[in-house]
């Protein structure tokens, strides 16, 4: 593979600095993007992705998919001149619960009963 199949790209982190750029084969999954981030996400930030999934990246405004690679991705930046492509790093830790498991009370009710008779 020649230098120029390499992309470069840097990514945008919550607080508005960069990571980067670096540069990945075109047959480089999103997955393996994060990878790198999380192993290079800086230690003195507030917030710090737990693992690899908790990083969401974005470009041109669509959440990457871990399956896609950076050649299906960069499909919009197809015809601009070689350069850096920014992509967006998001923190979003996955969710503890899902949103279908109902919180159960623990505690005992008290059964009240009344009638009227009118």
């Amino acid at each position: 593979m020649s230098e120029e199949d390499f992309v470069e790209l840097k990514f945008r982190l919550f607080d508005g600095s960069d990571m980067g750029p670096f540069r990945f084969s075109p047959a480089s999954t999103v997955a393996m993007l994060k990878e790198r981030i999380f192993a290079e996400w800086p230690k003195d930030k507030k917030f710090a992705p737990k693992s690899a999934n908790d990083v969401k990246l974005i470009s041109a405004g669509i959440i990457l998919e871990n399956n896609k690679t950076v050649a299906q991705c960069r499909m919009p930046f197809g015809e601009l001149p070689k350069g850096v492509i920014t992509m967006h790093a998001v923190v979003q830790p996955a969710l503890a619960k899902s949103k279908t498991e109902k919180k159960v009370d623990e505690t005992p009710k008290k059964s009240m009963c009344s009638c009227s008779i009118l």
